[in-house]
């Protein structure tokens, strides 16, 4: 009888939204028979159990009172994890974020956070907490990704990028994440046809240093000085000192809300419905592994304005207007020339929406799968050697 092997999912600090997507539309995706394992074996804190679906072969296991907090939760990671697998009879490990400090082999660790490999990206965050946070995550991150049997990637820049800071690595993949299926059906709003009509420009994500909401706030300010009627959204809260420079560009250029509309973190399953009242999207990050919001108003079929950074041009291809994100001219520059140019807006679209239609779950588990299970064979292989 040919052994299928049980695979373990390390998901104990999967708290960002795309990671909690990624694990959800990893096991929506997949399928024994398919994928050739036996059974998936996933820990992971509470709230993310519940909204994993149950499957026959999936066995959910909390981190229980190790959630609490991070030292407890490292301390349950890198000292019982590996006992709790060996005893679920796990052949191999799959920890979804490359801070992961268990030892357990062999494993299969994949990349998620761009930001502490990203040169000059650390440095907008001020000396303290929240630097030394990040210089500790890249050391994490080296060490658990040299110490993997296999490493995954969600780009190849963040492969690149990563990879001068680890050096070579023994096995390597690159599984981008999905889109949700919502997304992809959504029917492409066409441009207006007119180039002076009212446009709605949104911007979705919570203010970070990286993210450049104030440089955009501004950039609109100047367009609409120039007698471009546009509106700006700008969706997900936040706190911090970018929150501050985004609130006081606000003030700056639009005191009396005009044109600028602030709201707050909403769940995923809103979004759709925010996409659809939009006429031109923008992402104005400087550092990202995988922009699946960028990915999300491409599926929607929106005119893109996008920042050069990063894995961005590799995504967007040719299907977007590019901007330096800190230059708040560039960024007009690129939305002007989406609203007064409402046939290349609409090609520009069209293209997005294409290209979007090749991030499915169903390809990211497939290729997920595949390289778990490739590296399971390369490891025994060596061993057998």
């Amino acid at each position: 009888m040919i052994h299928r092997p049980v695979i373990g999912i390390n998901a104990c600090r999967a708290r960002s939204g795309g990671a909690v997507a990624h694990l959800i539309g990893l096991v929506e995706r997949s399928d024994p028979e398919r994928h050739g394992f036996a059974a998936l074996h996933l820990w992971a804190f509470d709230g993310l159990l519940a909204r994993v679906p149950d499957r026959p072969w999936l066995h959910k296991h909390s981190t229980g009172r190790w959630q609490a907090s991070v030292p407890l939760e490292l301390f349950w990671e890198r000292f019982l994890l590996p006992a709790a697998a060996k005893r679920a009879g796990i052949d191999l490990l799959f920890n979804v974020d490359a801070g992961s400090v268990c030892p357990f082999r062999p494993s299969v660790t994949m990349s998620q956070d761009m930001l502490p490999f990203e040169p000059g990206e650390m440095e907008r965050y001020a000396a303290g907490k929240a630097r030394l946070r990040l210089q500790a995550l890249r050391h994490v991150h080296m060490a658990a990704l040299r110490h993997a049997d296999g490493a995954i990637f969600l780009t190849r820049y963040a492969a690149e990028r990563i990879g001068q800071a680890t050096g070579p690595l023994p096995h390597v993949a690159i599984v981008p994440h999905g889109i949700d299926q919502r997304f992809l059906d959504m029917p492409r709003r066409a441009a207006p046809a007119a180039a002076k009509a009212l446009r709605d420009c949104i911007y979705i994500s919570n203010a970070a240093p990286y993210k450049h909401q104030w440089h955009v706030v501004e950039a609109i300010g100047q367009l609409r000085a120039q007698g471009i009627p546009l509106r700006l959204r700008l969706v997900g809260g936040g706190s911090g000192p970018a929150m501050d420079r985004m609130m006081a560009a606000v003030e700056r250029h639009d005191s009396a809300r005009d044109f600028v509309t602030l709201e707050p973190f909403v769940p995923h399953a809103e979004i759709p419905d925010l996409l659809a009242r939009a006429d031109i999207f923008l992402f104005a990050s400087s550092c990202e592994s995988m922009p699946v919001t960028l990915l999300e108003g491409m599926a929607a079929g929106l005119p893109i304005a996008c920042s050069e950074r990063g894995p961005m041009p590799d995504i967007l291809q040719d299907a977007g207007a590019y901007f330096n994100p800190e230059l708040p001219e560039s960024i007009a520059d690129a939305v002007g020339a989406l609203a007064c140019n409402p046939v290349e807006s609409n090609a520009y679209a069209d293209r997005a929406k294409a290209i979007a239609q090749s991030f499915s779950w169903q390809r990211c588990a497939d290729q997920t799968f595949d390289f778990l299970l490739s590296t399971l064979k390369r490891s025994h292989g060596e061993r057998a050697a």
